[in-house]
Formats: structure tokens, C-alpha cells, sequence
């Protein structure tokens, strides 16, 4: 792949940013408190697809680079955006470890756009090991310094591990679409989420579930207390320009079961709540 590709990712229009909701479940109440954003490469060519995107960056080692291009991006579009929603955007963590300059530059870029930084959650996304955890460590507390909120990405698959966990000492779980999806019919699953959850508890960390798909699993993350959901269930992907009737539609909703009844979710508890606005 030629250094040609990147000038085309980066060039102006070359990324975009989708946005999916993260809704929180009081009783029978959904609310959207947050959105993701989530990038698409250049049109026509298949780097609209952010996993060969994100990972032609990473053969590339210059996933710094495409980290900050997808948030200016980000920020820029999602201003739009009511003020009262967090914003969590997607930072590889190699990006913290070896981009010395990356937290003045997410920083800069928000204020810019004349967003409150303490909208932001950064997710951190690890796909290798941190080349220098010294430096990782330090970007990490320079956000906390900001009122800047950490989110583990794809907990319970690849490289977010207990190390990771406490290292990062995230303010949230985002727990991978992997460990959520056929929950309902699979008791391993439910154990694991069950472990997830308690570890998040006794932390201090809210969860997320991602990738909910189907009223049986949203049931189980429910029961299980875990009141902050992600997935199809509530809305795929869109461009900022399609979100803002969306969001008004999915405050409007009753929480979607199975059997059309009203959960008890007496023992649900969101924990530090890591995706509010202000």
C-alpha cells in the first residue's frame, strides 16, 4: 500500500465520522447521554471500513497520525451536537504511549470547537502492547488533569487485560459486542459479564454493554445492572447530520424487552456515571 493512501485518508473529507448513541436505562426510561464516534475512511475504496482503516494504521505505525485526523474530525462535526451529551472518541493506546503532544493537541482541537472538555471520554483502544508505558501513564494523567474521562475499550476480548485495567484504572468498561451477543442463551457469557460487572463495582467503574442487539441480551445486561447500552437495539451508526432526530426518538422510547413487560431493575447501578455531558 502506497504513502499515497494516507495522503488520501488524511486529505480534507477523506475521513468522516458516524456517531453510534449510548443510552442509559433508568426503570422503563431510555436516555441517550453520550455518542461514539467512529470513523469511515475515504469513499469508494475499502478503507470505509474503520477495521481495515485502523489497521493499515497500525502496519503503517502511524496510528497517531490517523488518531488525530479522526478526532479534529470528530470534533468539528459532533459541535452540532446537543451540549448536554459526552462525547467519547477512540485513541490507540500506542498513540498515548509515543505522541508526547497528543493530550495538548485533543485539548486545542476541542477548545476550538468550543466543546467543554469534560464531555470528553477518551476510549482507549489497545491492540499491542504499550511500547512506553512510562509515557502512556503520563498521557493518561494529563487527561484526568483535563476532567477528561478514560473508558476501556473491548473489555473481555484481545489485549484489554487485568494489566491494562491497572494501569489505565479506567473510568468505564466497554464490554466487547463478543461477551454480550447470545448472552441470553449461553451461561458462560452471563458468568463472565457477571465478573465484569463485580470487578467494575468494586472499582468504582461504570460498564458499558456493547453490540446489544436483541431484547433477550439487553434483559440479561439489565439484570445484571448494567444500565449503560450500546448496540442496534437502539440505533447503528450514522452521520452526525442523521443523529439529532434519532436521539429524540430513543428518549421518547419504553425500554425494549422480549415479553413487551416492564423490567425490575431495583438492583441496577451504573456505577461513576463515565459518559455524561455537563
Amino acid at each position: 500500500m502506497s504513502i499515497s493512501m494516507l495522503d488520501r485518508i488524511l486529505a480534507p473529507g477523506g475521513l468522516r465520522c458516524y456517531a453510534q448513541p449510548i443510552v442509559h436505562i433508568s426503570g422503563a426510561n431510555c436516555t441517550v447521554v453520550s455518542v461514539e464516534c467512529l470513523s469511515r475512511g475515504p469513499q469508494g475504496t475499502p478503507f470505509e471500513s474503520p477495521a481495515v482503516l485502523f489497521d493499515y494504521a497500525r502496519r503503517k505505525a502511524v496510528e497517531n497520525t490517523v488518531d488525530r485526523a479522526a478526532i479534529a474530525t470528530a470534533l468539528a462535526e459532533v459541535r452540532s451536537l446537543p451540549g448536554n451529551l459526552g462525547i467519547a472518541v477512540n485513541v490507540h493506546a500506542s498513540t498515548l504511549g509515543r505522541d508526547a503532544a497528543f493530550v495538548d493537541f485533543l485539548a486545542a482541537s476541542a477548545r476550538q470547537c468550543e466543546i467543554d472538555l469534560s464531555r470528553i471520554t477518551v476510549e482507549v483502544v489497545e491492540h499491542s502492547p504499550v511500547w512506553n508505558a512510562t509515557e502512556f501513564l503520563h498521557s493518561l494523567r494529563l487527561l484526568r488533569e483535563l476532567k477528561i474521562r478514560i473508558a476501556l475499550d473491548d473489555v473481555g476480548t484481545g489485549q484489554s487485560n487485568y494489566r491494562m485495567i491497572l494501569d489505565a484504572e479506567p473510568d468505564c468498561f466497554k464490554i466487547d459486542s463478543y461477551l454480550v451477543q447470545t448472552a441470553h442463551a449461553d451461561n458462560r457469557r452471563r458468568s463472565m459479564l457477571t465478573s465484569i460487572m463485580q470487578l467494575a463495582r468494586d472499582l468504582g467503574s461504570s460498564v458499558v454493554a456493547e453490540g446489544v442487539e436483541f431484547p433477550a441480551d439487553l434483559e440479561v445486561v439489565l439484570v445484571l445492572g448494567i444500565t449503560l447500552i450500546q448496540g442496534y437495539i437502539f440505533s447503528r451508526p450514522l452521520p452526525i447530520t442523521e443523529l439529532t432526530p434519532v436521539i429524540a426518538k430513543i428518549n421518547a422510547l419504553p425500554v425494549p424487552t422480549s415479553s413487551g413487560r416492564t423490567l425490575s431493575l431495583q438492583n441496577a447501578s451504573a456505577g461513576r456515571h463515565a459518559f455524561g455531558g455537563n
